[in-house]
């Protein structure tokens, strides 16, 4: 069983909701990164997903696209994501991470050198915006075949078809998309993602993490009354650009047991 796995058999046996933090590897800087990572986990977080900078992003808003302009500014790569992470591991050997980003950096790698980099680092997952599950099926099998979990997006507007080719290709969970539109922008109907969720999950028999549009500990509940994880990136991106840098990773770690205690507060009330 993976991290990610184990991570949600506990959650489930315990009645409480996965918190999965997103940061931008290289944000503000690599160590700062680094120290950000550790200050998720104390706050509370489950599974950190850390996003590997590119220069031309699809889904992500400008909060993030700003935080990957600083990173790639400061030379971070993908080859320095991954190092992140092995340091990481050097104190924390329970929290998985996922590494959130575009396929051209992996593709200029080489996949199967991608993956085999990413497992002996510790990654646990990979999420790849453009990687559709229909046009990677040989890279989500050499993901499963190093034992980490090949995670996919499901929208507002999959199709059924899509649903089992996520069924077929993806392990760990699934990160619902709640609303059209890309990162940290638009508001959330909360009655529309419940019905989404309710469809997606008589089809597919993964948990389901929900992002986008998630900013405070009142969004995260109204979320985690349905979802198995809640995932919050821009605002705590936002958080970290308005910080003074001695300050960032406490006033992340913070924002994050906010969350952590909101989601616990449904545990409390059976929900």
């Amino acid at each position: 069983m993976s991290r990610i796995q184990t991570v949600f058999e506990r959650q489930r046996e315990q009645g409480r909701k996965a918190l999965i933090p997103f940061i931008t590897a290289g944000d503000p800087d690599a160590e700062l990164t680094l120290s950000l990572m550790h200050a998720l986990v104390e706050g509370g977080a489950d599974i950190i997903e850390l996003g590997v900078p590119f220069s031309d992003p699809m889904a992500d808003g400008p909060t993030i696209q700003r935080a990957s302009e600083r990173a790639l500014a400061r030379g971070m790569t993908l080859r320095k994501v991954i190092e992140l992470v092995r340091r990481f591991r050097e104190n924390d050997l329970d929290t998985p991470v996922v590494l959130m980003g575009y396929a051209n950096p992996i593709e200029a790698m080489g996949p199967q050198a991608f993956v085999d980099a990413a497992r002996e680092a510790g990654v646990d997952g990979v999420l790849v915006v453009d990687y559709p599950p229909e046009e990677c099926r040989e890279f989500a099998v050499r993901v499963r075949d190093a034992g980490l979990d090949p995670i996919f997006l499901l929208a507002p507007t999959s199709t059924d078809q899509r649903f089992g080719d996520i069924s077929e290709a993806g392990s760990g969970y699934i990160y619902y998309v709640s609303l059209k539109g890309v990162t940290g922008v638009g508001a959330v109907d909360f009655d529309e993602v419940g019905r989404r969720i309710e469809s997606i999950r008589s089809r597919v028999g993964l948990p389901i993490g929900v992002g986008f549009g998630i900013r405070d500990a009142a969004s995260a509940q109204r979320v985690g009354r349905f979802a198995d994880a809640i995932v919050v990136g821009s605002r705590i991106i936002e958080e970290i650009e308005g910080s003074a840098r001695e300050d960032a990773a406490a006033n992340v770690r913070t924002f994050v047991q906010g969350l952590r205690d909101a989601l616990d507060e449904l545990q409390e009330k059976g929900r």
